[in-house]
């Protein structure tokens, strides 16, 4: 098994799936109508041209390209196409570039998970894989022409390069997701952040080994040489004290173990003090790009491409609730079973002053989000294409006390999700993963599930790979495929149509 098994299984589903799909719906849908005739403009030659409702860089456009050339050579010996290239462009073809990067996804994801968790098996890093790469928001888009599937992609490569080190090989990849999505820059920051964590925080950690072996030898030595001067002295003593050996190597432990957020905040700020040169130009091609990015917003007059009146940059707390509630269903098995509430209870417990403290914080934070940051974006309401219009009039907005018992509901998911990442990471890496996770998800008005794939994969793979039995995974994956199976159904044999438009619309997230 390993990473053929992962491309070959997965290629099971992607291939015949996406000949399902173009198939039944042949033509561009919903935000395909942009994205395809602008990737067929690329395929022209026409790359001065731009769709001004297009809001996204044009990364998979140029991706889409290089996948399209490296088919036509095929496709002219099979003759699907004529001579001319831009007609080996077809939607089905620009389809095909996400279910390249789907496969290569499901590889990533299983390098990453082999690299935290080097014990586990190649079977169990199989399956996580596997499972991994049914995720609901990530498999509906793979067989559609939107830029989800590449960017995820582009980060997974990125966050692996800088996993082993490979820091400017990462800023590249970072670059690529920028290019296919904009809002990646705060993934890159994450990523750079991680490396500075772990890097500073090893050296760290280093140094302390080096202290305490330089103290276990000295105080080797004088027991030796208190123990020569007995033996000439003709008394023996057998009640040499071996606890001063013991208890330093507890120190070590100790020091390694300890993930308080305020040792690990004064750890990082001292070290990375002492190590400043060195951080910098290790880090410096995240820098160069950061402020790179920077200045195109400057010229650019803000994040966004085009479309700017609707997709104006809005404070929506809301949205990092609505990310807790769903990432915590999709994952059920770990937040909702017996354990795990009793887990999170201990944990309430075993610091209650604190743990109440930061509970009524939370609560307070909540209700005033709901309250004053649940915003209503016209295309949510307008839009009943979406399953986010329905869960807004359903549920969210099904009565005004709705939003507000719901916010205990979110507390408990993001408490669950923070826990279990604190099993596997300092309490300052998952500082850094939510300020980014909020950095992406408040400032974006519309409520898009898709927004949410990065974060929940970042939140998969590191407060799962050791702890997580199979029967967790086999639920999941259940879960999964069950949505996976109702949501494509829905799009594909539930039709309809609108009075005021002409054409065919369907479900989609």
């Amino acid at each position: 098994m390993g990473r053929l098994a992962i491309a070959a299984i997965t290629s099971l589903w992607v291939i015949p799936m996406s000949i399902i799909v173009n198939h039944i719906v042949p033509d561009p849908y919903m935000d395909e109508i942009f994205h395809v005739p602008q990737a067929q403009q690329y395929c022209n030659g026409n790359f001065r041209s731009w769709d001004p409702m297009i809001t996204t860089p044009p990364g998979l456009y140029c991706l889409s390209l290089a996948h399209v050339a490296s088919l036509f050579p095929g496709m002219l010996l099979m003759r699907t196409t004529s001579q001319l290239f831009s007609e080996a462009c077809s939607a089905s073809v620009l389809r095909s570039t996400n279910a390249v990067f789907a496969v290569l996804c499901g590889v990533l994801v299983y390098e990453i998970i082999r690299f935290l968790g080097p014990s586990l098996s190649d079977r169990k890093a199989t399956l996580m894989a596997l499972v991994m790469s049914l995720y609901p928001l990530h498999w509906f888009f793979t067989f559609l022409y939107y830029t989800d599937v590449a960017s995820l992609t582009a980060f997974l490569a990125m966050y692996l390069a800088c996993l082993r080190r490979r820091y400017i090989l990462s800023a590249v990849f970072g670059t690529l997701a920028i290019l296919i999505r904009q809002t990646n820059v705060v993934w890159m920051l994450f990523v750079a952040c991680s490396g500075v964590l772990d890097f500073t925080l090893d050296s760290s950690r280093q140094r302390d080994k080096q202290k305490v072996n330089q103290d276990l030898h000295q105080s080797t030595d004088r027991k030796e040489a208190t123990l020569r001067s007995n033996l000439r002295n003709r008394k023996p003593d057998n009640n040499l004290d071996t606890r001063d050996s013991f208890d330093r190597g507890k120190s070590v432990s100790s020091a390694e173990d300890t993930s308080g957020l305020v040792y690990d905040v004064y750890d990082v700020i001292s070290t990375s003090w002492n190590m400043k040169w060195k951080i910098l130009v290790k880090f410096s091609p995240f820098v160069v790009v950061v402020v790179a990015f920077g200045i195109f917003i400057l010229w650019n007059g803000g994040i966004v491409l085009g479309a700017k009146e609707a997709h104006v940059v809005s404070p929506h707390f809301a949205q990092i609730m609505y990310f807790s509630l769903v990432s915590a269903l999709f994952t059920a098995p770990l937040h909702f079973s017996v354990e795990q509430v009793r887990n999170l209870l201990q944990e309430l417990r075993r610091n209650w002053p604190l743990s109440l403290l930061l509970t009524l914080v939370a609560l307070v934070a909540g209700f005033a989000s709901v309250h004053f940051f649940s915003l209503a974006h016209p295309y949510l309401l307008a839009d009943n294409r979406h399953y986010p219009f329905y869960l807004w009039r359903k549920i969210v907005n099904a009565h005004w006390l709705m939003k507000y018992m719901l916010v205990p509901v979110y507390l408990y998911s993001w408490f669950s999700i923070l826990t279990l990442l604190a099993k596997t990471r300092r309490k300052i890496w998952v500082l850094v993963y939510f300020l980014a996770t909020c950095a992406v998800l408040v400032p974006t008005p519309l409520i898009e599930f898709r927004y949410y794939t990065i974060p929940f994969y970042i939140f998969m793979l590191h407060s799962c790979v050791r702890s997580s039995g199979y029967t967790t995974w086999l639920l999941t994956g259940t879960i999964f495929v069950c949505v996976n199976v109702f949501t494509m159904a829905m799009f594909l044999f539930r039709p309809f149509k609108w009075s005021h438009e002409d054409g065919v619309q369907r479900f989609i997230w």
